[in-house]
């Protein structure tokens, strides 16, 4: 059951802000990393999809772009 605090709500439970500290990077972390390989994603797909580049072509970029965006974002 839910612990029931007395006082005002501003006043609640006590926060553990190492690990909110924590949570924060790796919500960042993610969002970033996401990012990179969704917009690699995108590229990939515009070169299979609108040049005569082909499938494995493409791929391969998708790759390139992942690991490069990776390596430059750190």
């Amino acid at each position: 059951m839910a612990e029931h605090m007395s006082g005002p709500v501003e006043t609640g439970a006590e926060m553990d802000y190492s690990e909110h500290e924590k949570t924060y990077e790796i919500f960042l972390a993610g969002a970033k990393y996401g990012s990179i390989v969704i917009i690699a994603l995108l590229i990939a797909m515009a070169a299979f999809f609108f040049t005569a580049a082909g499938g494995i072509s493409s791929f391969l970029l998708f790759l390139v772009l992942s690991i490069g965006g990776s390596v430059l974002a750190r």
